[in-house]
């Protein structure tokens, strides 16, 4: 074989030879089933990182806990054997301690403030505190607002004295039933329908599209527009991953990562806003009582907070 032949031998395998070695399948885990709007937001990201990559990016979606619940696929996502995440924001606290307070009722507004929150100085910080646990934040997708359900009118604050209300294990919507006059019953997931239905509890507050899902409408009678929590989903991808791919690799995955949530937050705001309508045209009272005072309420949960992580943390978080 001759020089000529032999480097025009190389030349062809490695043509052959780098594409090959140029594509990349990333994995990504999510809690979230296919019927969710932030698996349709994943598929968004996967199919528009494929097609703006020419395919050098492939993605392999593991939704409905496949790989375990969060916090399991955080820690695989830290140890290299998971590439993304998707997990609630305010969920990363227990790494994370001052996500707590963006976890705390009323402190965001809606999700436009909570974007301006995480893109703001302090978001910047935690974002450096995220890197810092192994973990590079992408983006952060809405998830829905957090509604009050009960069996009877709520008006205005005073209207929720008294009311058993059913809330998930988690401190601080214990707090925001608390403050607020109710007592907080915290009641597993599953159960919520029966305990309604039996009138265990009176009332209960999840996302709309939550409400709609699990049928709370057919054993609550009224809605409150109490907003008290704005939920949201953290798109992760290991930082070591991160750091180590090229600016245009690293853009090709915001601009799909763009796509997946214009998507994700499209469907559940046009969910939400459709879902008011649905549930009038069932029967339910929709109500929207002044939240001024559910806000001022919190203040001793704000203080509590706020001796754990500094005297005037909720202002400054919300730009006051």
């Amino acid at each position: 074989m001759t020089l000529r032949t032999t480097l025009l031998a190389c030349a062809t395998t490695l043509a052959f030879a780098v594409p090959a070695l140029a594509e990349r399948e990333l994995t990504f885990g999510m809690q979230d089933n296919e019927a969710s709007n932030v698996y349709a937001g994943a598929q968004a990201f996967a199919s528009t990182l494929a097609e703006v990559s020419g395919g050098e990016l492939t993605v392999n979606l593991f939704p409905s806990s496949t790989l375990g619940d969060f916090k399991a696929m955080v820690a695989q996502l830290q140890a290299g054997e998971l590439d993304m995440v998707i997990t609630g924001y305010p969920d990363m606290s227990y790494i994370i301690p001052e996500l707590n307070l963006i976890g705390a009722p009323y402190v965001a507004d809606d999700f436009d403030h909570l974007k301006e929150i995480i893109a703001g100085d302090w978001g910047q910080e935690m974002a450096t505190k995220f890197q810092a646990n192994g973990v590079h934040l992408l983006d952060v997708w809405y998830y829905g607002t957090r509604q009050t359900t009960a069996n009877r009118a709520v008006e205005s604050m005073d209207d929720m004295a008294g009311l058993r209300m059913r809330t998930p294990n988690v401190p601080f919507l214990i707090a925001y039933a608390e403050n607020v006059g109710a007592t907080p019953a915290p009641v597993a997931f599953a159960e919520v329908y029966l305990a309604l239905q039996t009138n265990q509890v009176d009332a209960q507050e999840n996302p709309l599209p939550t409400i709609e899902a699990m049928k709370f409408y057919e054993v609550q009678s009224h809605v409150a527009m109490t907003n008290h929590f704005v939920a949201s989903a953290a798109v992760q991808i290991a930082n070591d991953l991160w750091t180590s791919l090229s600016d245009e690799e690293k853009g090709w995955i915001m601009e799909a990562v763009a796509a997946g949530g214009e998507l994700n937050n499209s469907r559940t705001v046009q969910a939400e806003e459709d879902l008011v309508a649905t549930f009038e045209e069932r029967g339910l009272t929709i109500t929207r009582p002044d939240l001024a005072p559910f806000r001022a309420a919190m203040q001793p949960y704000y203080d509590t907070l706020e001796e754990q992580f500094g005297e005037g943390a909720i202002a400054r978080i919300r730009g006051e």
